[in-house]
């Protein structure tokens, strides 16, 4: 089973996030941040991945500790859930064409983490939700996975397109990069170790 439960606690956020790779694109997420929500639905239902996230933060002050920190707890579920890494395909791409917008994600979970967000917005939120939220969650999911992720923007004008575009196209790399190849028992790496 290629599944993991981690939870976080601390004085800003409270947050609980079970994850199961070979799922079917069920999710139960209810973070208090609506837009977020709906991003976080396209992660499930387009990597085709089981994801259930619970966050309560103090949103009274804003969005930022709840999202960042659901990055980090998400990070280390899906670290936790791709387990020894044998036989994954290691490397996914995805790209989203969201009308206007395309967007593409290209992933490495080689233990080696590092952000290139490659993104243009054209306004700085999407109703009331702070745009700029979503390269902190990015940094905080692939430092506590310990993979690369390149998310490059081609095109777009619409901020919401923009943003599920890059969501559906992270979504639908790492599927591909945690997928099991039949062909593949070990570890993929002639290092022998990721």
């Amino acid at each position: 089973m290629r599944t993991a439960t981690v939870t976080r606690e601390t004085t800003e956020t409270q947050i609980s996030i079970t994850v199961d790779l070979d799922g079917t694109g069920k999710y139960d997420i209810d973070t208090g941040v609506g837009f977020f929500d709906h991003m976080l639905t396209h992660v499930a239902k387009h990597g085709t991945f089981d994801l259930t996230v619970k966050a309560t933060g103090d949103l009274h002050i804003d969005a930022h500790h709840t999202v960042e920190d659901v990055g980090i707890v998400l990070g280390q579920a899906l670290a936790e859930a791709v387990g020894d890494k044998k036989g994954i395909g290691r490397y996914g791409g995805g790209m989203c064409p969201m009308d206007e917008a395309l967007v593409y994600a290209l992933v490495d979970f080689g233990g080696r983490a590092y952000l290139v967000y490659d993104v243009d917005l054209p306004t700085d939120t999407v109703g009331q939700f702070d745009a700029q939220l979503i390269r902190e969650f990015f940094l905080a999911l692939t430092a506590n996975a310990g993979l690369t992720l390149h998310l490059i923007q081609q095109s777009g004008d619409n901020t919401h397109h923009i943003l599920e575009g890059a969501f559906k196209s992270f979504a639908r790399a790492l599927d591909e990069a945690t997928t099991i190849d039949p062909r593949k028992n070990d570890v993929p790496s002639t290092k022998g170790v990721l």
